[in-house]
């Protein structure tokens, strides 16, 4: 770590001070706005599909989804992965469709596949590039956000290929400048006014006007604070960071807090040409005094991931709003979908910025594959709730050589774990058996459940017992993990007593196992004879 022109005594002290946790000095509220109910249910076009999409086989999809009764069953959304924009942006610098393959253009697409009833969505990265070497969003978020919202788009997958992540280094602060939107003449604030916290520390400079500068702001260790930023009627300002330059080959970060709304400002690597440089934003003050605070917030790869995905975040709802707006149509929220594959714990904080959350790196057709997801994905159901799922990646029921049983385990696991259903396959030519499957409305039922609570893995080793509690009941999977038949029960009294799945001593509950259909009283034992690598799901109603 460079020591940014810290004082070496404070430099000395960034090796024993632990830095604050992003979320705790920027409390952001849930993204959810409360309309997305449970988790989405769709079909994407990566897992089968990849880089081989044109707006015909799209098209053609919704309307194979419409005919086979998947729109009826909740499947009402059509995603575009990766491949569906053309590798050049247009004139004004804005993403396209492909050229050739996507000729018409994608708000037209959109509209047609809205006439069927469906949402429609699309992929970006959060990077330089998408997977697939494209141009995607990183450093163009309000814009890529507004063009999304102005198709109509209302599913947004970010990606996480060439990431650059965000610096922890914060630029040497010796005032800032607030001056009315459209206006020459501000209002100049020297650093000496600032309340400092943290690390942060006055140092001396005597060729810049305030003869003082503050450094220790880095990696969430140091801040200033104005308290006395008066605005005679608020508004929208141009604030403007002072500081002081460093001959540095790094880059910095900070991260400019407005009465709470949080605004990053990038700063380049610097050239010593000049012992001062300028960096902006705009801002919205509100009439009278206001607070404004200033450091870097990153102290982690995933200080830098949650903030990257928030600004996406931002960007969508605000692009949402924005298009309402100018068009005098209702609003289009947009889901928001964070792919970074889990390297982050995005369960940790994924709810700040979006509405679910990759879990994992990439499904694809293996047993071995899916039971990995599953394994990971099951132990986190404690951070999943309405409007914030984890996500255990797309089905792949029905792909590759996958057992009848392992594609029956595979779809009611994903259930049981409230997780979004985005079919995989080509829906064209989708098998009657897969089909069976993915419509199975006991299970998607349990998926969709108004509790959004995820099953718990009550009991696990040869057969895992994952038990869910349901708005009128409780679901019970036994989910047998080897390839050799076997028989396996659960005690309703240890369900009981575990007491996750809700279920209540001396009541009453009708037991249904969606697969077979059979329907019985619950007794004392659910029982099964399972199959290799299969699965039998009890929904268990409550009398009352």
């Amino acid at each position: 770590m460079q020591r940014n022109s810290m004082c070496p005594i404070c430099f000395l002290r960034t090796l024993f001070t632990r830095p604050s946790k992003v979320g705790n000095v920027y409390p952001a509220a849930k993204y959810d706005d409360g309309k997305l109910t449970a988790p989405p249910m769709g079909w994407s076009s990566w897992n089968t599909f990849k880089n081989n999409i044109d707006e015909d086989m799209i098209y053609e999809t919704a309307v194979a989804m419409k005919e086979k009764g998947l729109l009826a069953a909740g499947y009402d959304r059509v995603n575009m992965d990766d491949c569906w924009h053309s590798s050049l942006r247009d004139e004004n610098g804005d993403l396209q469709g492909d050229l050739t393959r996507f000729r018409s253009g994608i708000g037209t697409l959109v509209d047609k596949i809205n006439a069927l009833g469906f949402k429609v969505g699309i992929y970006s990265s959060n990077g330089t590039l998408t997977c697939e070497d494209l141009p995607a969003s990183l450093g163009n978020e309000r814009r890529d956000a507004y063009t999304f919202a102005g198709w109509g788009i209302e599913f947004f997958k970010y990606d996480f290929c060439h990431n650059v992540p965000l610096p922890y280094y914060a630029p040497l602060v010796y005032g800032i400048e607030l001056t009315p939107k459209g206006e020459k003449e501000g209002v100049f604030y020297p650093c000496t006014d600032a309340r400092l916290d943290g690390l942060a520390k006055f140092m001396p400079c005597k060729k810049i006007a305030t003869g003082r500068f503050v450094s220790g702001m880095d990696k969430c260790l140091g801040s200033m604070e104005y308290n006395n930023v008066y605005s005679e009627n608020g508004g929208e300002y141009v604030l403007t960071l002072c500081c002081k330059k460093t001959n540095s080959p790094y880059e910095k970060l900070a991260a400019v807090f407005v009465n709470g709304d949080m605004h990053l400002v990038p700063v380049p690597p610097q050239k010593f040409w000049n012992v001062t440089s300028r960096f902006q934003t705009v801002v919205t003050l509100g009439k009278g005094i206001n607070r404004i605070k200033i450091f870097n917030p990153v102290s982690s790869r995933a200080d830098s991931a949650m903030l990257q995905y928030m600004t996406m975040g931002n960007a969508l709802k605000e692009a949402t709003a924005r298009v309402a707006a100018e068009t005098g149509k209702e609003e289009k929220p947009i889901v928001y979908s964070i792919c970074e594959w889990g390297k982050n714990q995005p369960w940790k904080w994924g709810a700040l910025a979006g509405n679910m959350w990759r879990t994992t790196g990439d499904i694809f057709p293996r047993w071995f594959r899916i039971k990995m997801i599953y394994d990971k994905t099951v132990g986190l159901y404690k951070y999943a709730s309405a409007g914030a799922f984890n996500d255990p990646d797309m089905l792949e029921v029905g792909n590759g050589k996958l057992t009848k049983e392992q594609n029956k385990s595979h779809f009611a696991l994903w259930c049981m774990m409230a997780a979004p259903l985005i079919l995989g396959n080509d829906i064209r030519s989708i098998g009657d058996d897969v089909l069976a499957i993915v419509t199975n409305a006991d299970l998607i039922a349990v998926d969709q459940d108004k509790l959004c609570r995820p099953a718990k893995r009550v009991g696990r080793g040869g057969v895992d017992v994952l038990a869910r509690p349901l708005e009128n009941g409780a679901a019970v999977c036994l989910f047998n993990r080897t390839g050799r038949r076997r028989k396996a029960s659960v005690d309703v009294a240890a369900l009981i007593k575990d007491g996750y799945a809700g279920i209540k001593s001396g009541e009453a509950y009708d037991c249904k196992e969606v697969y077979s259909g059979k329907t019985y009283p619950l007794g004392d034992k659910l029982c099964a004879t399972l199959e290799g690598n299969g699965c039998e799901v009890f929904v268990l109603t409550s009398k009352k």
